[in-house]
């Protein structure tokens, strides 16, 4: 690795990070002597998340939009006639520096850090969709990047911002079930193409392919990539895993408090070089934090689930995310919440509401651009959750149970994750 991650640089740079959005040294606009001023957005990926994310900045300036797909680029101009619009984030970067605020980062997983590191290095304010990378050393280096500018960040883990969550948070932390030693998080979610197609159809007109691959390695256009389908493939994204971990598993970090793995271990479907499997079972064991004991955390994908739900009287949930205490059972999922065993908590009294609603997830980041307020999804605290998913596709594609070792950003058993831990870049693409 270019960088050396040194275990004091790491140990208080962890520390630093967590008050790192609320500090008084915030970068923020010369103009920003009210939080009633407008920002001005740069939006990298106009479609799909894309085109939500643009609507939740909608509220401030739309100064420039960057998408590589010439009929999405028009269909975003059209709402924002003002705007003006580039193909390469490089190009758009350039020109509008001076200008612009803030970047939001709404493209296929493998160049949110192109994008989102060369916002940073310029002191931009940066939104990102999840995951927040490809890979980890990518994640760790928008972390330090984050931390390093005193910018306003937020991973686009919009389901943080809606008050099931924190309901289930506040029960967490109030002990409802006791200490909480074994989490279950499990969604169905599976994208697995198969081989590379062999055809080789001509690119479309309004697509820059080349742009589109970025960093990854090149190969011929398909539709098979784009677009949409681009997440089942390993050189852009780590399947159902990449998509969705960072959703559900964001309840059990936040309730928690937990942070960097010591061990990951994952199996799954038969590995193939270069399509993500049809599911991924993936273990963690985290350490003890302050008063809290050790956690074993299970995720499951492409519909699997715990053996045990049916004896356990547990729901079977699509998806969910189950908290093991010693007193009983907390199952969630995005809006529903319930205790268990139910008979036994059918007197139970509910703690009052301690963590107040979000004034929207989107909001919370612009707000806090304006006036360096947090943010409650900000890199410093969905970095390490991050890490935690892409650790997952690293242990199934090695075959190796990782002994992690997070301040030197190694598995310290295995030599063979360093080639996934840190991607190979495209001549030109490096960060």
């Amino acid at each position: 690795m270019s960088r050396r991650f040194n275990r004091r640089e790491f140990l208080s740079r962890t520390a630093a990070g967590a008050t790192a959005t609320t500090a008084s040294a915030m970068i923020l606009p010369a103009w920003a002597d009210s939080p009633n001023e407008k920002l001005d957005v740069a939006v990298v990926g106009v479609a799909g998340r894309g085109g939500a994310n643009l609507g939740g900045v909608s509220h401030e300036n739309i100064v420039a939009l960057c998408d590589v797909d010439a009929n999405r680029l028009a269909g975003a101009a059209g709402r924002f006639p003002r705007a003006k619009t580039y193909a390469d984030f490089r190009k758009m970067l350039d020109a509008t520096h001076k200008q612009i605020d803030a970047v939001v980062v709404s493209t296929p997983d493998h160049t949110h850090a192109p994008v989102g590191v060369a916002a940073m290095k310029l002191g931009k304010h940066c939104y990102s969709e999840k995951p927040m990378t490809q890979c980890v050393y990518e994640t760790r280096t928008m972390t330090d990047a984050a931390i390093d500018g005193k910018l306003v960040t937020q991973l686009g883990t919009q389901i943080h911002a809606g008050g099931n969550y924190r309901r289930v948070v506040e029960l967490v932390r109030a002990g409802a079930v006791g200490p909480i030693g074994e989490v279950h998080v499990w969604c169905g979610a599976s994208y697995s193409p198969g081989d590379r197609p062999k055809e080789t159809p001509p690119v479309p007109p309004h697509l820059d392919w080349d742009l589109w691959l970025g960093p990854a390695p090149v190969r011929p256009y398909h539709p098979a990539y784009v677009p949409g389908r681009w997440r089942g493939w390993w050189d852009f994204a780590n399947g159902g895993l990449g998509d969705f971990f960072c959703h559900y598993t964001d309840l059990a970090f936040w309730a928690l408090k937990l942070k960097y793995p010591t061990t990951v271990e994952a199996e799954g479907a038969p590995l193939h070089a270069e399509s993500c499997p049809r599911w991924l079972t993936a273990r963690y064991e985290f350490p003890k934090r302050d008063d809290l004991p050790p956690v074993k955390l299970t995720w499951y994908d492409g519909g699997k689930r715990p053996t045990f739900l049916k004896e356990r009287g547990v729901p079977e949930w699509g998806s969910g995310v189950l908290f093991i205490g010693e007193r009983g059972m907390l199952l969630s999922d995005y809006g529903r919440h319930v205790l268990l065993p139910a008979e036994k908590f059918a007197d139970f009294k509910r703690p009052e509401p301690t963590i107040p609603n979000s004034i929207g997830h989107h909001r919370e980041w612009t707000e806090a651009c304006k006036t360096g307020g947090p943010t409650t999804c900000n890199f410093a605290y969905s970095g390490p959750l991050t890490e935690a998913a892409l650790l997952a596709a690293v242990s199934f594609r090695t075959g190796e149970k990782l002994q992690w070792d997070a301040a030197a950003l190694k598995a310290t058993n295995c030599p063979a994750a360093d080639r996934y831990i840190r991607r190979q870049y495209r001549k030109g693409w490096e960060l």
